[in-house]
């Protein structure tokens, strides 16, 4: 078995998922905590939080280097680090780094987000999703889109992230489904299949020629107007918004210059949705150029070698 020589730490706000890795980037093994995150930890206990997590890792293998990512870093986690401006790459990232050496001995490095100073109102920020960008690859032009709760478009060039925007377009699917009048859904049955055929009546609606598909605030009223024609069934409402919101997504990142007909996009990160934005990208003219495999990881790992020089 290869030896470990690393614990990474995917540590956001609900969740802490861990893995043990080999020099060369292998997982041997894995943590996932779904009651882990940032927002159950109690007064400030994080470093008790990661000992229950990974300690038997530590006593097996003695004090692991740590490489931290996500909100653990923010200013609600355990160490709050600056965000890097846009335009920055691995350099900047690994310069951003903080440290800390824990009561035994290891040493846990914490990287940093990004912020975009030039996005409008205000700058736009992430954390995590960077490291994801990172392990796609700096090296080619492209934008690229991190499916999620809150949505990134970022562009890379120059073997820098540019500049990105955030669309919370699962939040508001989320709200949608859950809390509206216009839009609840009925709970899906676990390990359901999507409804592709709704999905893709909502998607379609989104990236058609219909000057009505510019205004989400008004379409995503169709969810209950198609029930009161008949059109759509309650069993159809989860997948057809889901449809629409993301539809709706690409239609705005359009608007906003990410991209064009013809582009080859990447689509990095959540496994759940890629297939549904792998979907929707034809309809708009785009190719997609797959992510690689564990894209964060092999981002967190470049930024901590780099930070290790």
């Amino acid at each position: 078995m290869p030896k470990p020589t690393s614990i990474i730490l995917d540590w956001g706000t609900s969740s802490l998922r861990a893995m043990l890795v080999s020099e060369t980037g292998e997982t041997l093994d894995t943590r996932d905590t779904s009651s882990g995150g940032i927002q159950f930890v109690k007064n400030g206990a994080f470093e008790q939080a990661l000992m229950e997590a990974v300690g038997e890792w530590f006593s097996a293998h003695g004090p692991l280097p740590v490489l931290a990512s996500g909100m653990i870093t923010s200013r609600n986690g355990w160490v709050e680090v600056p965000y890097v401006d846009t335009p920055g790459g691995i350099a900047e990232l690994a310069a951003g780094t903080r440290k800390l050496t824990l009561q035994n001995g290891a040493v846990i490095t914490f990287l940093p987000g990004m912020r975009d100073p030039a996005a409008n109102p205000f700058p736009d920020v992430m954390r995590g999703e960077e490291t994801q960008i990172v392990g796609y690859g700096l090296g080619r032009d492209r934008t690229l889109v991190l499916p999620g709760t809150h949505s990134k478009w970022a562009r890379v060039r120059d073997n820098r992230i540019d500049g990105f925007q955030t669309y919370a377009t699962g939040e508001v699917f989320s709200l949608l489904t859950k809390h509206s009048f216009i839009a609840k859904a009925l709970e899906p049955q676990p390990g359901a299949e999507p409804d592709w055929q709704s999905f893709d009546r909502g998607a379609e609606f989104a990236a058609s020629d219909s000057a009505a598909a510019d205004a989400f605030l008004s379409a995503i009223f169709s969810a209950r107007t198609g029930i009161l024609d008949g059109k759509l069934k309650p069993e159809d409402i989860l997948d057809y918004v889901s449809g629409l919101v993301i539809g709706s997504e690409f239609r705005q990142a359009r608007a906003a210059g990410w991209f064009k007909n013809g582009d080859t996009i990447g689509i990095v990160g959540n496994n759940v949705l890629n297939s549904r934005y792998g979907r929707i990208a034809p309809l708009f003219g785009l190719m997609v150029e797959p992510a690689p495999e564990n894209a964060a990881k092999r981002g967190i790992m470049l930024i901590a070698a780099e930070a290790a020089q």
